[in-house]
């Protein structure tokens, strides 16, 4: 059976965190399958990068290290890509859904006339039968995510084509070393020969990198608020309250397009994935865009006026009451017990 491959984005010697949480579930796969585990690194000065990548589950790692590969160029990496591929004949191929990701995937996949599934937020091993041929298929990849607006949970298959590829949003897999690490085995790769000239048709000249100035993801603590906070006055409160508890404000789709907070503290499907050890809900109703995005918190409280909104199914606490009244109190009280 062949191996289970994870394509590593690589920016400046660090491997993106999205990158290392595909690994992470790579490797449960790549166990339940009985295959192995392999990486690709693409890029400049990658010395040494296949110690970490192990430590994450790679038994082997395809290192392909030269200047014509950094920064990455969507051309001469989608054909070092397709190169590996066809010679390895991967069973499963996984990407980040980043700007790289969403670039470089369907590129491979429309090269090699596979399957991909976008977004995905749940991957699985599992079997299917084909109801009008009675065929049966076993070890396939489940690839779960929303639709139709996020109003259904899809389970996509790819039973006839390889490899089956999915993008996984970051965020949504839990980064891990593992147990056990990978063997980190190093397989040299020649991106020559795989790039011909035409695939550097396009120059990068400069580039402006600007770190982003809002980072919700790695916060353990969230206070976010939707479009119950009624307005963006309203929504200072939780800023005062994220002061207090050293926390991170984060906002729903509503909140956002309603203009009481930036489009960089969204969570949910078209925003960020956030696992914290503590998300505080307020006036958010909780449809399934929004808590596809932080249902992995460890504890989560929500603050509603309504008693039966989506949210209180999920929260561990639920405070029936209005925001603007509950969040001063809280305010108060944390204030107080913090001296």
């Amino acid at each position: 059976m062949n191996n289970i491959f994870v394509y590593c984005e690589i920016e400046d010697g660090k491997v993106a965190d999205v990158s290392l949480e595909l690994l992470t579930k790579g490797r449960v796969l790549a166990d339940t399958l009985g295959c192995e585990l392999e990486a690709l690194a693409l890029g400049h000065n990658l010395a040494g990068i296949e110690k970490e990548l192990a430590e994450y589950g790679a038994d082997r790692v395809h290192v392909a290290d030269c200047e014509c590969l950094a920064p990455y160029r969507t051309l001469p990496h989608a054909a070092v890509v397709c190169g590996i591929f066809k010679e390895e004949q991967p069973q499963i191929a996984l990407f980040g859904a980043t700007p790289v990701g969403r670039d470089l995937g369907p590129r491979v996949s429309s090269t090699l006339h596979s399957g991909l599934t976008a977004d995905c937020t749940s991957l699985e091993i599992g079997s299917h039968t084909d109801v009008k041929s009675g065929k049966e298929y076993k070890n396939l990849l489940y690839q779960i995510r929303p639709a139709f607006g996020g109003n259904i949970i899809a389970t996509i298959i790819n039973p006839d084509h390889r490899p089956q590829m999915a993008t996984v949003r970051e965020g949504v897999m839990k980064k891990e070393k593992a147990k056990t690490p990978g063997k980190g085995i190093v397989k040299k790769v020649d991106p020559k020969k795989y790039v011909n000239d035409s695939d550097f048709v396009v120059r990068i000249i400069d580039r402006q990198i600007e770190e982003r100035k809002i980072n919700i993801k790695g916060a353990p603590v969230i206070v976010a608020g939707g479009y119950g906070m009624g307005s963006k006055e309203n929504f200072d409160l939780l800023f005062e309250l994220a002061d207090v508890l050293g926390a991170e404000v984060g906002a729903s789709r509503a909140a956002v397009d309603a203009g009481m907070a930036e489009h960089g503290r969204q969570v949910g499907q078209t925003g960020v994935t956030v696992r914290p050890k503590l998300y505080i809900a307020c006036g958010i109703s909780g449809q399934i865009q929004h808590t596809a995005g932080m249902d992995q918190s460890s504890m989560i409280i929500s603050i509603n006026t309504d008693p039966d909104a989506p949210i209180n199914k999920i929260a561990d606490y639920a405070i029936t009451g209005d925001v603007t009244e509950v969040i001063p109190k809280m305010i108060k009280y944390y204030k107080q017990n913090s001296k």
